[in-house]
C-alpha cells in the first residue's frame, strides 16, 4: 500500500491533487453544517474540529489551535488522553451497553469505588450516573422533591443548570436559554449570587458584606415568598459558572447550609463545572467544608464521555421507588470506564498540584496586564480559583441605563472582540454571563509552556483590540 508521498512522487501532482480535494471536501461540510444544523446551536467557529491532542485541536483546514475552553470544562485532562481513550476502547470490546435498569455493569460499580474516598462529605455514599448535567440536575430536584414532600426550589441570580425543561427553569444565568418557551416548571425562585456587579457595589467589597446582602435576601424570600414548609432545597454552584465566573464565599456557603438544616431544606450543590480538579480541590465545595445533601457532576466527570453523577445519602435515595430512576443510555458502560480512567490518572498523574501551579501563574500574569496603566481602567476584575478563572471587562453600556459599571472611555464589546482576537491568533477561548467576562478553562495539566503561550495571546489581543477602541 503506498504512503501519499510515495504516490506523489510516482504521480506527479497527485498529492497537490489530493489536498485540493481534501480543501474542498472540507469547505462542503462547512457549508452543510451551516445549512442544516438547527439554528438553535450558536458556534464560535464556522469550522470542523477533526483532531484533539493534549491542549490543542486542530481543523480540517489545518488550523492547529490551543485550547483553553476544553469543551466547556469538559476535556480537563486534554484532548484524547492516552488511558482514558484506552479504557474506553478496551471497553469497547467487552460490552458497550449494559442497561443500568437490566443489572449492575463492572465500570459503573468501579466508578463508584473510585469516587467514593474523594467524596467532599463521607455521608455522600449513594451514586446514580445519567448522561448530562442538565440530567443530573433533574433528578436532584426530583428526588429532593420526592423525599421532602413540598415542591419549591430556590435557585441563585446568575446561575446556570442546563437547558432541560427543570434545569432550565433554575437557570437564571441569561434569558436566551428559555425566552420562548414558558411556561416553565413551577415552583422556583431566586436570590443574588454573592457577587459584586450583580450586587451593585464595588469590586473590592469584602466577602463578609456580600454574604451578609445575600444571607438577608435569603431570609426574605422564606418570610415573603417560599414559605419553609413549602422549600424542598436551595440550589447552589458554590463557583458560579456560566454567570460569570465567581467564587462563592465560604461563609456564604456556611451561611446557607444553617438555613437549610434549621428549616429542613435540602442543599442541592451543582459541581458539573467545577467539580473534578477544576478549582484545585477535586470538589470546589471543600473550600467552605459544608456538606451537600445531594451533589451532581458532569463535564470532567469522564473527559468527553456524555456521563453525569448524582451522589446523595442511602437515607434519602432509598425514600425513592424502584424505577423513579433510569435512563436508556444512563451510566453507559464506556463513559463509566472512561471515568475509572480519569479518576485513576489524577492520583498517578498528580494533577492537582499542577493545577494549582498553574494557577498561580495564570492569575499572577492576568493581574500584571490589569496593572498596566494603558488597561487599568478597562479590566474591572480578575478572579477565580484553580484554572477557573475570569477577567472582567469594563463596559460603555453595561447592562443597560442602571448598571453602575460603566465607563464610556472604554471600547464596547470588549469581551466578545477579545476572545475573537484570540481565535484569529490561534487561541479558543469563551466569554460568559451578561457582563463583558472572558472565562480561561484550560486543560488541568497544561504545561507552563502553553499557558504562558495563552496567556501572552490573551494580552496581546487585550492591548490591541483596547488601542483600536
Amino acid at each position: 500500500m503506498y504512503s501519499s508521498t510515495r504516490l506523489a512522487k510516482r504521480l506527479p501532482g497527485a498529492l497537490k491533487h489530493q489536498r485540493t480535494l481534501a480543501t474542498q471536501s472540507y469547505a462542503s461540510l462547512v457549508d452543510l453544517g451551516k445549512k442544516h444544523v438547527t439554528k438553535g446551536l450558536g458556534r464560535q467557529i464556522e469550522g470542523v474540529m477533526t483532531k484533539g491532542e493534549g491542549s490543542y485541536v486542530t481543523f480540517g483546514d489545518g488550523r492547529r489551535m490551543l485550547d483553553f475552553t476544553t469543551g466547556i470544562g469538559v476535556t480537563n485532562l486534554g484532548h484524547c488522553h492516552p488511558k482514558v481513550s484506552a479504557a474506553a476502547a478496551k471497553q469497547c470490546t467487552e460490552i458497550v451497553h449494559a442497561q443500568c435498569s437490566l443489572a449492575f455493569h463492572e465500570p459503573y460499580l468501579q466508578l463508584i469505588e473510585r469516587l467514593l474516598p474523594v467524596m467532599p462529605d463521607s455521608s455522600l455514599d449513594s451514586f446514580f450516573f445519567w448522561n448530562s448535567g442538565s440530567e443530573a440536575i433533574e433528578a436532584a430536584i426530583k428526588t429532593a422533591r420526592t423525599v421532602t414532600g413540598k415542591q419549591n426550589i430556590i435557585a441563585m441570580q446568575g446561575g446556570y443548570h442546563g437547558r432541560t425543561y427543570g434545569a432550565m427553569a433554575v437557570t437564571k444565568s441569561k434569558t436566551v436559554y428559555s425566552e420562548g418557551f414558558h411556561p416553565l416548571m413551577p415552583g422556583v425562585f431566586s436570590i443574588p449570587y454573592p457577587y459584586w456587579h450583580q450586587l451593585g457595589v464595588d469590586p473590592s467589597t469584602d466577602a463578609a458584606t456580600l454574604t451578609s446582602m445575600c444571607l438577608n435576601q435569603l431570609n426574605l424570600i422564606l418570610l415573603q415568598q417560599s414559605a419553609p414548609r413549602d422549600t424542598a432545597a436551595i440550589l447552589i454552584e458554590p463557583f458560579l459558572g456560566e454567570g460569570g465566573y465567581v467564587q462563592a464565599p465560604p461563609e456564604f456557603l456556611r451561611g446557607v447550609r444553617e438555613i437549610c438544616d434549621a428549616h429542613g431544606i435540602l442543599l442541592i450543590v451543582d459541581e458539573v463545572q467545577s467539580g473534578f480538579g477544576r478549582t484545585g480541590k477535586m470538589f470546589n465545595i471543600e473550600y467552605s467544608g459544608v456538606r451537600p445533601d445531594i451533589l451532581t457532576c458532569a463535564k470532567g466527570l469522564a473527559n468527553g464521555f456524555p456521563l453525569s453523577g448524582v451522589v446523595s445519602r442511602r437515607e434519602l435515595t432509598d425514600q425513592l421507588k424502584p424505577g423513579s430512576m433510569g435512563g436508556t443510555y444512563a451510566g453507559n458502560a464506556v463513559a463509566c470506564a472512561a471515568a475509572v480512567a480519569v479518576a485513576d490518572a489524577f492520583k498517578e498523574e498528580r494533577i492537582l498540584e499542577n493545577v494549582q501551579a498553574r494557577s498561580t501563574e495564570l492569575l499572577a500574569a492576568l493581574n500584571a496586564l490589569k496593572a498596566k496603566p494603558a488597561l487599568s481602567s478597562a479590566i474591572l476584575d480578575v478572579r477565580g480559583t484553580g484554572l477557573m478563572v475570569a477577567v472582567e471587562f469594563a463596559s460603555p453600556t453595561g447592562t443597560g441605563p442602571y448598571d453602575t459599571f460603566t465607563d464610556a472611555s472604554v471600547p464596547k464589546g470588549l469581551a466578545a472582540r477579545v476572545a475573537k482576537r484570540c481565535h484569529e491568533k490561534g487561541m479558543l477561548i469563551l466569554t460568559t454571563s451578561v457582563y463583558e467576562v472572558i472565562r480561561f478553562i484550560p486543560p488541568l495539566n497544561v504545561s507552563q509552556a502553553d499557558l504562558a503561550k495563552g496567556v501572552q495571546i490573551f494580552a496581546e489581543a487585550v492591548e490591541e483590540v483596547v488601542r483600536e477602541g
